[in-house]
């Protein structure tokens, strides 16, 4: 079965999951700082910001969705043509 897709449908979510898969690394994947306690407000020492179990998460589904849509992007690109 040949199903005629026309090409910016590709394009349009390629570009759509690199956009999204970007904003989901810078925001979502980003290094949060601590949550100060009382008794580290007294110490007052500046704790470096660390990379929980969600933000390895999101930056790893981020790292995937880029990828995705630059495969889908190229190979809509290939695939054009090609013919």
């Amino acid at each position: 079965m040949h199903l005629n897709v026309p090409p910016i449908i590709p394009y349009a979510v390629g570009f759509m999951l690199v956009v999204f898969g970007i904003l989901r690394v810078k925001y979502l994947g980003a290094p949060r700082t601590p949550a100060m306690t009382e008794e580290d407000a007294e110490t007052s020492t500046n704790q470096p910001p660390v990379r929980g179990k969600e933000q390895r998460r999101h930056l790893r589904m981020g790292v995937v969705w880029v990828l995705l849509g630059l495969f889908l992007v190229v190979s809509t690109y290939v695939q054009a043509h090609r013919s």
